[in-house]
C-alpha cells in the first residue's frame, strides 16, 4: 500500500510539474502579427488553454495521442502555421511523451498528417497566404511534432532493450546458481563417499574383531553369542552405508579409484610423475602431531588435488608450490602456480593428477571448505594463481546454506540509480537555464513596459502644459532604465532637461522626446536613438 502510494504521489508530482512547465510559456505575450493571425482572441485562448493542458496532462498516460492532440488544436487555434510561443513547448514534450509511452506508429502519424492537412485548410484562409507558409506549416510540424516523437520513440526502445539485457544477465545468472547448486551438491555426494570409505574401514574393523572375539577358547557362549550379534550389526551397517553412498552417486559417476586414505604427499608424487614441476612443503605432519580430523583431511586432499588439476589445465609447464602448515587450531593449505612460460596447448596424454569437472571445479571447492567450517581465497599472483585454504582442524558440518553471489540485481539497482541521476541531471540543468532566461526575459519585458509611452498619450500633450502635468502621463523610467539614454541627440537650445521614452516596447528606437523649459513642456517630437 505505501508503495502505490508513493508511486501514485510520484506520478502526480511529475504530472502537476510538466502541467506547470508547458503553462508557463502562456506568460510570454505573442507579437502582434501572431495576435492577428489567431482564430480566437489571444487572451480567451489563453484562458481556455489552461484546463485544456492540464486535462492534457491528466491523460497523456493512458492516451498520449488525445493529449498531443489537443496541444496541436490550440496551436492551429493560435495560428494556422502551428507558430505559437505559448505552445510550442507544450507540443514538443508531449510529443515526445507520445513515443516514450506508446509503441504505436500509425495513430501518431495519423495525428501528424491531420494537423497538416487542417493547416493547409486554414492558412489560405489569412489574408497574406503564401507559399512559404505552407512549407512553414509542414516545417513547424516536422520540428515541433515528429522530431521530439522520435526521440521519444528512440528512448522508449532504448529502455526497453538495457531491461531485456537485464532480464538476460538475471536468467544467466539463475542459471548459473542453479550449477553452482548441482555443483555442490555433487561435491556433497563426494564427502559423503569420502565418509563411507573411512567409516566402512572402521566397520569393518569392529566386525573383524567381533569375529576374532566369536572363535576365542577362552569365551563362554554368551560372550560368543554377543560377538556373532556385534558382527552381523558392523556388516549390516557397512552394508546400508554402501547402499546410500550409491544413491548418492550420479548416473555414469564411477567409483573412487584412489583408496580413501590417500594422503597429499601421494597425490603429490603422482602429479610429479606424470611431468608437473611441483614441489610439496610439509609442516602439517611433522613426527608426533596428532592427525587432522577426517573432515579436515579430506577437504584438504581436495583442495591440493582441484588446485593441481586447475595448475595442469590453465598453466601447464608452471611452477607449482604445495604448502601445507597449521596455525593455531587451523589447518593452512596453499597452491600457488607461476606464469605459464608459454600458452597452454592442449594436452597430449591427458594425464592430470584430478579429474574433469566441467569448469565448475571452484565452486565444488567452495563447498567442500565451507562444510568443513573454513574459508578458501582464490586470486592471480605475479602472472600465475594461488589458492588459499584455512579450515579448523577439528571441523564441524556447518549447516547454513551458502551466500548468495547474486549480483545482477544489485548492479540493476546501481545502474538505475546512475540513469536517474543522469536524467534529474539533464533535466534540473536546462529547467534552471529556462527559468533563469525566463526571469532576464520578464525583466527585460518589465523595463520595457515601464519605458513605453503609448501614442495617444502622446497625442494628448500639448505644448505649454505644466511639467507635473505632463509627468503624471509619463512611464516610470526612461529608455533603458531610470536614467537618460545612451546615444540620444543634441538637446534643442535652452531647454532645461529632456526626456525619453519608447514608441514600441520591441524596439528602442525611434523614441519620442519631450522638452521642458521653465517647468513647461517646450518641445515634443520623435528621434532616432544611436546604438
Amino acid at each position: 500500500m505505501q508503495r502505490l502510494t508513493r508511486l501514485v504521489s510520484g506520478r502526480w508530482a511529475a504530472d502537476l510539474l510538466l502541467w506547470l512547465v508547458i503553462t508557463a510559456p502562456l506568460l510570454i505575450p505573442d507579437d502582434g502579427e501572431s495576435a492577428q493571425l489567431a482564430a480566437v482572441p489571444v487572451l480567451w485562448l489563453r484562458i481556455v488553454a489552461v484546463p485544456l493542458l492540464a486535462f492534457a496532462v491528466l491523460i497523456s498516460r493512458r492516451a498520449p495521442v488525445a493529449a498531443t492532440a489537443v496541444t496541436m488544436a490550440l496551436g492551429l487555434a493560435a495560428t494556422p502555421e502551428l507558430l505559437s510561443a505559448n505552445f510550442v513547448l507544450a507540443q514538443g514534450l508531449l510529443a515526445y511523451l507520445l513515443g516514450r509511452r506508446s509503441a504505436r506508429r500509425r495513430e501518431p502519424l495519423l495525428l501528424f498528417a491531420a494537423g497538416c492537412a487542417t493547416g493547409l485548410l486554414l492558412v489560405p484562409a489569412t489574408a497574406s497566404a503564401t507559399m512559404s507558409d505552407w512549407f512553414g506549416l509542414l516545417a513547424n510540424v516536422l520540428v515541433t511534432f515528429v522530431l521530439p516523437w522520435l526521440a521519444g520513440r528512440y528512448a522508449r526502445q532504448h529502455a526497453e532493450l538495457v531491461r531485456t539485457g537485464w532480464e538476460l544477465a538475471e536468467r544467466l545468472e539463475r542459471e548459473q546458481e542453479l550449477v553452482g547448486d548441482r555443483v555442490r551438491l555433487r561435491e556433497r555426494s563426494r564427502i559423503a563417499t569420502d565418509m563411507h570409505d573411512s567409516l566402512g574401514h572402521e566397520l569393518s574393523m569392529i566386525a573383524l574383531r567381533a569375529a576374532a572375539l566369536q572363535v576365542a577358547p577362552d569365551a563362554g557362549e554368551r560372550s560368543r553369542q554377543a560377538a556373532t550379534e556385534l558382527r552381523q550389526a558392523a556388516s549390516a551397517a557397512t552394508q546400508r552405508l554402501r547402499d546410500i553412498v550409491g544413491v548418492l552417486r550420479e548416473d555414469g559417476e564411477s567409483p573412487p579409484l584412489l583408496p580413501a586414505d590417500d594422503t597429499v604427499g601421494s597425490l603429490v608424487a603422482r602429479a610429479e610423475a606424470a611431468g608437473m614441476p611441483v614441489t610439496l612443503v610439509d609442516g602439517m605432519s611433522p613426527p608426533g602431531s596428532p592427525p587432522l580430523a577426517p573432515m579436515t583431511d579430506r577437504a584438504v586432499y581436495r583442495v591440493v588435488q582441484e588446485a593441481l588439476t586447475n595448475a595442469t589445465r590453465h598453466a601447464a609447464g608452471a611452477k607449482v608450490t604445495v604448502t601445507l602448515h597449521r596455525d593455531g587450531t587451523d589447518a593452512v593449505v596453499s597452491v600457488v602456480n607461476q606464469a605459464p612460460p608459454a600458452p597452454p596447448a592442449a594436452s597430449s596424454n591427458g594425464a592430470h593428477p584430478g579429474s574433469p569437472d566441467g569448469g565448475h571445479g571452484l565452486v565444488g571447492l567452495h563447498e567442500r571448505v565451507r562444510l568443513a567450517g573454513g574459508t578458501l581465497h582464490t586470486e592471480p599472483l605475479d602472472g600465475g594463481f594461488a589458492v588459499t585454504a584455512r579450515i579448523p582442524e577439528t571441523a564441524a558440518a556447518v549447516t547454513t546454506p551458502p551466500p548468495s553471489t547474486g549480483t545482477s540485481r544489485r548492479e540493476l539497482a546501481l545502474a538505475r540509480g546512475r540513469v536517474r541521476r543522469t536524467i534529474i541531471d539533464a533535466i534540473w540543468v536546462p529547467v534552471a537555464a529556462a527559468a533563469v532566461l525566463l526571469l532576464a526575459f520578464a525583466v527585460d519585458t518589465d523595463s520595457r513596459s515601464r519605458s513605453l509611452l503609448h501614442r495617444d498619450v502622446y497625442q494628448q500633450l500639448r505644448i505649454g502644459d505644466a511639467q507635473p502635468l505632463v509627468e503624471q502621463h509619463l512611464p516610470e523610467w526612461q529608455v533603458g532604465g531610470p536614467g537618460r539614454p545612451d546615444g540620444t541627440p543634441a538637446d534643442p537650445l535652452g531647454v532645461d532637461e529632456c526626456l525619453f521614452y519608447r514608441t514600441d516596447p520591441h524596439v528602442r528606437s525611434p523614441a519620442y522626446r519631450l522638452c521642458f523649459t521653465g517647468g513647461r513642456l517646450s518641445h515634443k517630437d520623435t528621434v532616432y536613438l544611436r546604438d
